[in-house]
């Protein structure tokens, strides 16, 4: 069944080549082939948490996702109360990771003013990631910054500008509101309720406060030289274990979360009607030259690695994106000094990612997002600046911008038609599939 396809494909490139060598269509069969499995791959086995799989922690995770209970003050005065806000400036709990992630967007950030960066606490200063097969991936976040889905949970909740909270602060609420559910889990939480052991944060106190021209004032966490600082090591350790166990049933309900099969995988299967000509077209454009797939490989399209696409930054929503933001060469090496990652105490094993993104130290570099349900996104890059899949090609088939970004530009300008740009765009409209069950869009 499958051979079949590549005929009228094989036709189609040889029509759109406009004088150019059509690729060989073996070659092409080859590179869709390995974008489309028969079957897709499940989450792989993760080492670093035992209770990836258990679906009690999913459960548990799952609330935690949706509950903005955890999260401190909103700092930043467009929080107005309007519907791009979660709130109005100086309240409590309105944040959740639900918040950024929007379940019914493709867990993208569709809420804020401009749909470009976020708006949680205060603006967060890159464009929140879909959450679609983040399981699929061993090094996390757009620099690299972590290697699990656990421990990237400490970095919206102890982020000024995103949860502004603090860990002291969700091991006591996770004692006060989930200790059963907890319990049955990872065991007996400590009591993060004496006060004589452990000071009582509320949720005005916990996370930072900015005063004006001066330095963030931090609470309930590493290094704010009040409550978290004056534990003991014991109970600090404690601390972030519990936070550290939130965050591995976060991440059990993460695996949880994918895309699922496009059309593009039941024209690569056999179905010749799932993809329209100009669709046809597009997968020709997008596999056949190699550009695109030597860096969107895999069957999620990425891979997993990153590139710096020559993007020079500009304004978005109503922040400036910063022009001189080094990626991955700040990412990794804030992740090789992490006591929070894979190799650390917390971690439950080690299977050698740590080792693998230390390789990747790449100035200016990005990773690689993953293009299954692209089309969900209303803005993309890392900075948000581009607004349409439409203008993304364009931007790639420029080769990127001359200049105004650190490090070395990898593109080169493809030099594709607009036709050919047309169907590559229809191409990666073609690569939505269902998303994860309903059930799993909502608090359970």
């Amino acid at each position: 069944m499958r051979s079949r396809l590549w005929r009228p494909i094989a036709a189609t490139l040889a029509a759109a080549a406009c004088g150019r060598a059509a690729p060989d269509p073996a070659a092409l069969r080859a590179r869709l082939v390995a974008l489309s499995p028969a079957r897709l791959p499940a989450p792989p086995h993760d080492p670093t948490n035992r209770f990836a799989d258990d679906p009690r922690a999913a459960a548990l995770g799952q609330k935690i996702f949706f509950d903005p209970g955890f999260s401190g003050a909103l700092i930043d005065g467009d929080n107005d109360g309007s519907a791009s806000a979660l709130g109005v400036a100086g309240q409590t709990g309105r944040v959740s990771c639900a918040g950024c992630h929007i379940a019914t967007s493709g867990f993208v950030d569709t809420r804020s003013f401009g749909e470009q960066a976020s708006l949680a606490a205060g603006w967060t200063q890159r464009r929140t990631p879909s959450l679609l097969d983040v399981s699929q991936s061993s090094v996390l976040g757009w620099d690299g910054r972590r290697d699990s889905t656990w421990s990237q949970f400490f970095g919206p909740l102890e982020a000024s500008n995103e949860m502004n909270s603090s860990r002291l602060f969700l091991a006591q609420q996770l004692r006060a509101q989930y200790q059963a559910d907890y319990q049955v889990i990872f065991g007996a939480l400590p009591a993060f309720d004496d006060a004589a052991r452990f000071p009582q944060l509320t949720a005005k106190q916990t996370g930072c406060t900015l005063p004006p021209g001066g330095k963030p004032v931090c609470h309930g966490q590493p290094g704010d030289a009040a409550e978290y600082d004056s534990l003991s090591a014991a109970d600090k350790d404690a601390v972030t274990r519990a936070v550290v166990n939130a965050g591995k049933a976060v991440g059990a309900y993460l695996r949880m979360l994918s895309c699922g099969p496009s059309r593009m995988d039941a024209f690569v299967q056999g179905d010749s009607s799932a993809l329209s000509a100009s669709e046809q077209r597009g997968a020709a454009v997008f596999a056949g030259s190699g550009s695109c797939t030597q860096c969107h490989s895999g069957p999620f399209l990425s891979d997993e690695k990153f590139h710096d696409v020559g993007l020079h930054p500009v304004t978005v929503s109503v922040i400036v994106t910063d022009d001189n933001d080094l990626g991955a060469a700040t990412g990794v090496p804030a992740l090789l000094r992490d006591p929070l990652n894979s190799r650390g105490i917390f971690s439950d094993g080690d299977d050698g990612r740590l080792a693998v993104a230390g390789q990747q130290k790449v100035t200016g570099g990005f990773r690689t997002p993953k293009l299954r349900c692209v089309s969900m996104r209303p803005s993309l890059m890392h900075t948000a600046q581009l607004r349409s899949l439409e203008e993304t090609v364009a931007f790639f088939d420029a080769g990127g911008h001359p200049g105004g970004y650190p490090g070395r530009n990898e593109l080169r300008p493809l030099g594709l038609s607009q036709p050919e740009q047309t169907d590559l765009v229809a191409f990666l409209r073609a690569l939505d599939g269902p998303g994860p069950a309903s059930a799993l869009l909502h608090v359970p």
